[in-house]
């Protein structure tokens, strides 16, 4: 009789999937138009004034108004949909492409129960989900336990996506920062108005592989305690682009042109010299770069009890490594690990999911 290994399956399953949507020849690769010039140097700048100096620096953010339309009712619940103009920094405004100025963001919530004795989620989007309907069938069964659900799209996705842009993938490495540092700036506002506006009692943040990372970010911002769930999540988005699958998913040889021309326009290097930039330089400052995203820099959060990880066991995207590392950094939160790859736990395993949620809601 032959033994089969499950994980390994899932593991390989994995990286199968990972060479069919990212080794082929037949999409554009990530950051094919380069680094993004001056865009990336105002990130780089912005993102490290996230760090705050002191208890409750940048609080309350920019206040939302969404304008609501119902999208369905029942007898128990109601889907609504709403727009609200991003709440960036004008300059980030200005480097966002117009498709994603107005933020959508759908909002399910049960029926006849008042706000402060229900809990809200906020979900972000992980890389590629263009649309509310996976999580938002991720978050319909905790209706029954009076949880509303809150799905922001974030910029660059779904009708927020640029005309130019071919699916997920993002042109320039700055377009990757400012997704991220929009979502981040637009998730701290919709909790504020969760919880200055509609008076909800408990809030939580969550979000799975890119969109765990943001949460995580949100989380530990947020100046009271929230319950905050990153899934399937690297402790930074070096791990994914650097060492993970999606390396294989970059277009170096853009990139490496493209610090070429910046080394030769911003010193006296002739042009032969600039041409010597190596792939491996390349890779360096994509690691530089990218290491702006990595959790562990960011503060612990108000309640770590309230912080509920979940990793895959045989990820073929995030490794086991990067998980602890989260948890390394944020003492007396929870890591919880779920049998799977990373593509078959986003099918498997949404009750898991749910499961840490109102786990870590009932910390609070």
């Amino acid at each position: 009789m032959v033994s089969v290994n499950v994980g390994l399956v899932h593991y390989v399953l994995d990286h199968i999937y990972g060479t069919l949507l990212h080794r082929t020849k037949l999409g554009t690769p990530f950051f094919s138009k380069g680094w993004g010039g001056t865009k990336l140097d105002l990130l780089e700048r912005m993102v490290k004034q996230l760090f705050p100096e002191a208890p409750c620096q940048n609080w309350p953010p920019t206040a939302v108004q969404p304008k609501w339309k119902t999208v369905w009712e029942t007898k128990n619940s109601c889907l609504r949909e709403g727009v609200f103009r991003t709440t960036c920094d004008e300059r980030l405004i200005d480097a966002l492409p117009p498709e994603s100025h107005n933020a959508r963001v759908a909002f399910l919530t049960p029926k006849d129960v008042s706000p402060e004795k229900m809990a809200c989620v906020v979900h972000l989007a992980g890389t590629g989900d263009h649309s509310f309907e996976r999580r938002l069938r991720l978050g319909a069964p905790l209706l029954k336990d009076n949880i509303a659900t809150m799905v922001l799209e974030s910029p660059y996705y779904g009708q927020r996506r640029p005309s130019m842009q071919h699916g997920a993938k993002l042109q320039c490495v700055s377009d990757l920062l400012l997704l991220g540092k929009a979502t981040i700036d637009e998730a701290r506002s919709l909790l504020y108005w969760l919880q200055a506006e509609a008076g909800y009692g408990k809030m939580g943040i969550c979000g799975l592989s890119m969109g765990g990372v943001h949460a995580a970010m949100v989380g530990s911002l947020h100046p009271t305690p929230i319950a905050t769930l990153p899934f399937l999540a690297p402790h930074s988005a070096v791990v994914p682009f650097c060492e993970g699958l999606y390396r294989h998913a970059t277009a170096w040889e853009a990139l490496r042109e493209d610090a070429a021309a910046l080394a030769k326009d911003a010193t006296s290097l002739t042009e032969d010299a600039a041409s010597g930039i190596t792939i491996e330089q390349v890779k360096d400052r994509l690691r530089s770069v990218l290491s702006l995203t990595d959790v562990t820099r960011f503060p612990l959060p108000k309640n770590p009890q309230a912080v509920i990880f979940v990793g895959a066991t045989d990820d073929g995207y995030i490794p086991r490594h990067s998980v602890m590392e989260l948890q390394k950094a944020w003492p007396g939160s929870e890591v919880r690990w779920v049998t799977g790859g990373h593509v078959s736990s986003f099918l498997l395993h949404n009750d898991s999911f749910r499961k840490a949620i109102v786990d870590a809601l009932d910390r609070l």
